[in-house]
């Protein structure tokens, strides 16, 4: 039996690089191609899709970087993105817009919730705040990285593909994400209040969503 692997969270290069430097504009490009090969956000797409009573509530996405499938998840809903970086150039108007920590944004409440690769920065306390900060919402969809010995291997066999950054911040990533049935209870959404669907993919992210009980 393979030993489960003790979650680190530590520091990602990107997060600590202006928006404009060159390294991080190149390892955001890296990131678009890992969540293309990946399928992560064409199964968000999916999974919006199937809740348009909720869509039509709001859909809000946590973290959401330059925008691309913020802007793609607008056609179900009203849409707003809330990251640390100024809104994105570009973004339709019709898309609102926090910039600030998820921590202290207001107005956390709509039909769906999504967060793509962001809730593996956070350490277990600050994950319990953002579980109850999810109780605003009927539906919540995430993807993380699978916390796997796999994932660890599959990361390594990518290193000479991507940059400098992308090298360290993806087994980074790795290890700051999730086992299989995981990721509810340090949300503390496992108290009965919610389904729970979760799926690992054996390109090493962990597709997660939770409704909430009617």
């Amino acid at each position: 039996m393979v030993p489960a692997m003790k979650r680190l969270v530590e520091p990602e290069i990107l997060d600590t690089l202006p928006s404009d430097d060159p390294r991080a504009i190149a390892s955001r490009v890296d990131l678009r191609r890992i969540n293309f090969v990946m399928g992560n956000e064409r199964w968000i797409l999916r999974e919006v899709a199937k809740h348009p009573q909720a869509a039509a509530k709001g859909i809000v996405e946590w973290g959401a970087g330059e925008g691309c499938l913020l802007e793609r998840m607008s056609r179900f809903g009203p849409a707003t993105g809330v990251d640390l970086v100024p809104r994105p150039d570009g973004l339709p108007d019709a898309i609102d817009w926090q910039s600030g920590d998820v921590m202290k944004a207001a107005g956390m409440r709509g039909g769906i919730l999504v967060a793509n690769l962001f809730l593996h920065h956070f350490e277990a306390n600050a994950l319990r705040e953002l579980g109850r900060r999810m109780s605003g919402f009927d539906v919540v969809i995430a993807v993380e990285p699978w916390r796997s010995p796999g994932s660890l291997a599959l990361g390594f066999s990518m290193q000479p593909l991507v940059t400098r950054v992308t090298r360290h911040d993806m087994l980074a990533s790795i290890r700051a994400g999730f086992a299989r049935r995981e990721l509810a209870g340090l949300l503390g959404l496992d108290a009965g209040g919610w389904r729970i669907g979760e799926k690992a993919s054996f390109r090493g992210s962990l597709r997660w969503r939770a409704m909430k009980k009617k």
